[in-house]
């Protein structure tokens, strides 16, 4: 019968048919703890005597969420993974590597894996045609430790994209878009399978912001088809014996689909606080702003450091404005270094922090004051998503990122885009 790219990942991985419904047990090719998370996974596991990982080589503790540690006790945290990690020979991705999501995209996500995380935006690597998916800490530390997991297989959601975008408009807009349509919990536990001729023509850094945001919408996995696209990534990795063709089969079962004509979007945000309020940036251009942060697993890749810089060079920051710049990797970091990207964006008064997750969940560097406002590419605007539950956070693309960095106001980032380089 006809599977959904989700059904067909777990059939294969499991070595037989399974469907939307099903209770099964799958595999773990790869499993990942981060520095906020992977505590108490150990912790539980030292509880029960069962201080061991089945894969070693594919299991993965990245410190990037406090990353260098701002206090002794996120330190001691840090030792533990550190500890636990020469233990089991687990592989241990330390300060300044870079975010987690980013480097399970270079290093480990290829078609047909299946991916478990102790952290909600896992789902990222659904880019690379893997069933990758957030799970809490304990089902994460099982699975690392036994090799295997459980799964709920998921109904699909079809998200079908056409249409040219039009300069000024990414892919975070476009999954913006689809939260707004869909809302925060209309995809609790299904599966956002990304189809259509937009979606095939965007480069790898653009279909893992769809990926890595399809949680915002309450999905369990965010998934694209492996093509040529998926091939020429994985090939520029190093990877490209790790690649396999792999998409739903013609007929598949979706409990619905939903088509976007992308010809006519506009600049997208999402307002405070939550990530379902949203509107296009004309109806909030002139909204005062005290940070801008450009970075995270969602908006740190290199096309994104290089829209900033195509807007920020050769000008100047707002007064009064902080501008906060974080590379998702250290590969990121070095190739913006080597094109020139970071030169520009210091010159322009942006402040260059270490890959890692840096304001995203708001442990330190950029924790916003009483009343304070900040334009993320992030992923979420929780209230304290920042680190102050008085504070504001609005989400939008690198390019309104970087326009309002300039002006100190939200800003339609279409009015000051080098036409040449935008896309």
């Amino acid at each position: 019968m006809a599977l959904t790219l989700a059904e067909k990942i777990l059939s294969q991985r499991i070595g037989r048919e399974v469907r939307a419904g099903q209770i099964v047990i799958a595999p773990v090719d790869v499993a990942l703890c981060q520095d906020g998370t992977g505590p108490l996974a150990v912790q539980q596991l030292q509880s029960i005597g069962l201080e061991q990982v089945a894969n070693p080589s594919n299991t993965v503790f990245y410190l990037d969420h406090a990353a260098p540690s701002p206090r002794k006790e996120l330190s001691n945290d840090h030792r533990l993974l550190r500890e636990f990690a020469v233990k089991t020979g687990s592989v241990l991705s330390d300060v300044g590597e870079g975010v987690c999501h980013q480097l399970i995209a270079e290093d480990y996500g290829a078609p047909g894996r299946v991916i478990i995380g102790a952290d909600s935006h896992t789902c990222m690597a659904g880019a690379l045609g893997a069933f990758a998916t957030g799970m809490g800490s304990t089902d994460v530390a099982m699975g690392m430790a036994l090799g295997k997991t459980w799964f709920r297989v998921p109904e699909t959601i079809q998200i079908n994209i056409t249409g040219r975008l039009p300069v000024g408009v990414y892919a975070k807009d476009v999954i913006l878009h689809v939260i707004g349509m869909i809302g925060a919990d209309g995809a609790t536990y299904k599966a956002l399978e990304f189809t259509g001729e937009t979606v095939a023509q965007m480069p790898m850094e653009e279909r893992l912001t769809l990926s890595n945001m399809a949680v915002e919408a309450g999905a369990k996995v965010g998934l694209i088809a492996s093509d040529e696209v998926t091939k020429a990534y994985l090939e520029a990795q190093g990877r490209v014996e790790d690649y396999m063709p792999l998409q739903a089969d013609a007929g598949a079962k979706y409990e619905r689909v939903l088509n976007i004509d992308v010809t006519a979007l506009e600049p997208t945000i999402a307002a405070p606080h939550t990530v379902d309020n949203i509107h296009p940036v004309t109806e909030l251009v002139g909204t005062p702003i005290d940070q801008v942060f450009i970075g995270s697993c969602t908006n740190g890749r290199l096309q994104d450091l290089a829209i900033a810089a195509s807007i920020l060079k050769g000008k100047q920051v707002a007064s009064g404005v902080r501008c906060i710049v974080v590379p998702a990797s250290r590969q990121v970091f070095l190739q913006a270094l080597q094109a020139g990207y970071i030169e520009q964006l210091v010159e322009a008064g942006a402040v260059i922090l270490a890959p890692g997750c840096g304001p995203c969940v708001g442990v330190h560097e950029g924790i916003l004051g009483d009343g304070e406002v900040s334009l993320n590419t992030s992923n979420r605007n929780f209230q304290g998503r920042l680190g102050n539950p008085l504070g504001f956070i609005y989400l939008g693309s690198p390019a309104v990122a970087a326009a309002s960095a300039l002006t100190g106001v939200i800003t339609d980032p279409r009015g000051v885009l080098d036409y040449g380089t935008a896309r």
